[in-house]
């Protein structure tokens, strides 16, 4: 039948994209991970690279948008409230699927509160958010009404993934190492689909083609884990990685001008803590951990608050990439964060604390060492993460302060998985410590209240500091019952005020996102907040959702020359780029060919 001439229909038939995927390989990106994984259970991930992965495979009711990171829908389309602002209704969209094909519904959301509700190791992650519920339920497929015992300013933004009911209901106990495999948590519905998972090394997903705002522009995405920051960034110089963020300054600098390599310094979402043991309970007020007792002594606790020189580590260890601490809340977020007025300030000065704590009754040896009354030397403790350079120097230059006011340290930096043991079994005398903030203000403050700190048996809640205190809660509570802006703020301030009176940990800096990523992969990501935002460790998931393949602007501007129509003659493929051309090409035979 050599001559005879066929005509395959036009380009965007299968025929066409089916040869079009053949030429094109998938599209991947590669994210450095240079911290750790606690959980891929969202009820009880509690590390940043954890909480990254639950925003990315589950759909919340709502999420901070990428702009101004207010509420925005997701799950729920709509939301009402009553006039007494104790009931809430959302509306579910329609439409969205599971990944094993199960619809998502209103009853999903439901089991997933109601959950938190009945478990405390459900509420390990985010238990702030449903204490002030009273009901959850589903009256149908799209409708979710919330019932609280008090007004709870949060309700517009709840920090929660919303979970597949047929699958979690299953499991009976959500400590079970299964819960952090494929087979549960591979059941998802955000715009990404986990795929693989091996421990220490990586996580891997898919695009979610039915994702309801659109298909990711990535077909594959891999969290990649490096045991430190400097093999990730020359992994990113050979291109074997596409993008890294928690960089150190000096590797931030050092990357300026690298071929390929695009850099971005964003305002930081975290503050940054030196912790300290102050005698620490569990929520059934029994004392836990091995802390040194002499951290019991408020004013041993201020005397090495004011022998911490923020400044210095504004600049030699963030160098000047920071700003210095002083409450919870970084000055990202203005409304609420809070500095110390100078007259509550305390400022870095050795002199006064050396004074405080001679007057205090703790007297130095010959060696320069103090003694606590009862002749116990002032040794203590300072455990951080052995991976991070930052960790590595604070340590060096708090050993040499408090050696100053006659304090011996033992620095021990260990793992993250260790540090994480430790600090949440109360096994440290000053840990180095910090969060990352959401737009709203509740979960820093959760984090230092009573109701934030582990049972008996380690489980249901997440602290930062074990700090329990009547004034401080009551701050709280406050400040999550009010609906003015301009009077929340104010009691999210004087709770801050209160932290910081009692030193049970000094904020010592809010840093900037120091990020970079190859600009020969990848011409954009979504940021957050528009438009110098951070690209990774969002409170949202437009960084990864919104990247942007180098090449796709390319491919878009190709696909507006015309159609292609295929010609073939015998064994000759002729390809006419209709306003473009003729292209040539052999083609071999097959079962299949059609002459």
């Amino acid at each position: 039948m050599a001559g005879t001439l066929a005509i395959l229909p036009l380009a965007g038939t299968a025929v066409a994209e089916q040869r079009a995927q053949q030429q094109s390989p998938p599209k991947v990106l590669r994210v450095a991970l240079t911290t750790g994984i606690d959980h891929l259970n969202p009820f009880t991930a509690g590390l940043a690279a954890s909480t990254q992965v639950g925003r990315f495979i589950y759909e919340f009711l709502t999420i901070p948008s990428e702009d101004k990171a207010e509420a925005a829908p997701a799950l729920a389309e709509s939301w009402t409230t009553s006039p007494d602002k104790l009931t809430w209704t959302f509306k579910i969209r329609q439409g969205a699927k599971w990944s094993d094909g199960q619809p998502v519904t209103a009853k999903d959301a439901a089991f997933t509160f109601n959950r938190m509700l009945t478990d405390s190791t459900a509420r390990t992650a985010n238990g702030n958010y449903v204490a002030s519920f009273e009901s959850v339920a589903a009256p149908d497929d799209t409708t979710l009404v919330i019932k609280t015992k008090t007004v709870q300013s949060t309700m517009t933004l709840l920090d929660v993934p919303i979970v597949p009911e047929h699958v979690w209901s299953r499991i009976k106990d959500l400590s079970d190492p299964k819960t952090d495999t494929i087979p549960v948590v591979g059941v998802d519905d955000g715009p990404y689909q986990i795929t693989e998972y091996k421990q220490n090394e990586y996580v891997k997903f898919k695009a979610n083609k039915n994702y309801w705002r659109g298909a990711p522009k990535v077909d594959e995405l891999q969290l990649l884990v490096f045991k430190d920051v400097e093999a990730a960034v020359n992994a990113l110089k050979q291109g074997e990685v596409d993008v890294i963020n928690r960089l150190t300054p000096t590797q931030f600098d050092a990357l300026k001008g690298q071929p390929n390599i695009e850099l971005n310094k964003a305002p930081g979402r975290r503050y940054n803590a030196l912790n300290l043991n102050f005698g620490v309970e569990n929520s059934e007020n029994k004392p836990i951990g091995n802390g040194n007792p002499v951290l019991k002594d408020i004013r041993v606790r201020q005397a090495i608050a004011q022998s911490i020189d923020t400044k210095t580590i504004v600049d030699k260890v963030a160098g000047g990439y920071a700003q210095p601490g002083g409450g919870v809340i970084p000055p990202i977020y203005s409304a609420y964060h809070w500095d110390p007025a100078p007259g509550e300030a305390r400022k870095f000065d050795l002199a006064a604390a050396n004074a405080a704590l001679d007057a205090a009754g703790y007297p130095k040896g010959q060696d320069g060492i103090r003694t606590a009354p009862g002749g116990a030397r002032l040794e203590l403790r300072l455990t951080g993460h052995a991976n991070r350079a930052p960790d590595q120097r604070l340590a060096q230059y708090i050993t040499g302060w408090l050696h100053d006011i006659g304090i011996s340290v033992k620095q021990e930096l260990v793992s993250d998985d260790e540090l994480n043991d430790r600090t949440n079994a109360g096994n440290y005398d000053l840990a180095i410590s910090g969060y990352a903030n959401n737009p709203d203000p509740d979960y820093s403050l959760a984090l230092h209240t009573c109701a934030a700190r582990p049972n008996a048996q380690g489980k249901g809640g997440t602290t930062d500091t074990f700090f329990c205190d009547p004034q401080y809660d009551a701050l709280y509570a406050k400040q999550l019952a009010e609906t003015d802006p301009a009077v929340r703020a104010g009691y999210v301030k004087q709770a801050q005020a209160r932290l910081y009176s009692q030193a049970v940990n000094v904020v010592y800096d809010y840093d900037n996102a120091l990020e970079a990523y190859r600009s020969d992969k990848f011409s954009s990501f979504g940021k957050q907040p528009q438009p110098e935002g951070s690209i990774l460790e969002q409170t949202g998931y437009w960084g990864v959702y919104g990247a942007v393949p180098a090449d796709a602007s390319a491919a878009s501007s190709d696909s507006g020359s015309g159609p292609t129509v295929w010609i073939i003659v015998g064994a000759v493929v002729l390809v006419v780029l209709v306003g473009g051309g003729v292209a040539l090409s052999r083609r071999g035979k097959s079962a299949d060919d059609r002459e």
